[in-house]
């Protein structure tokens, strides 16, 4: 039995570090997509789509720095927000 316990260990530990980086590497990315596209968008779309930049500029970049909180923002960016500014940036504006 002992020989088989050193496999597994070496196994787990790399279940762990992959789940493991997974969880810290997935909200940092999705905040830095969300800063790095906010910041790319030109100003006068965020206020075509009644939004202001510069606020969602800082949130993702105080949100890298924070796990949970950064991927909520990123999350509500990336799935509320950047629709309506890409589609007043291509002149869809209702």
């Amino acid at each position: 039995m002992a020989v088989f316990a050193a496999p597994m260990d070496g196994l787990w530990r790399l279940v762990v570090t992959v789940v493991s980086i997974a969880v810290f590497a997935v909200p940092l990315a999705l905040s830095v997509w969300a800063l790095l596209d906010a910041a790319n968008r030109p100003e006068w779309a965020f206020a075509l789509a009644g939004r202001r930049r510069v606020v969602w500029i800082a949130a993702p970049a105080i949100g890298v720095l924070f796990l949970l909180p950064g991927l909520v923002i990123a999350l509500w960016y990336l799935l509320t927000v950047r629709p309506h500014v890409a589609a007043a940036e291509r002149g869809d504006v209702r």
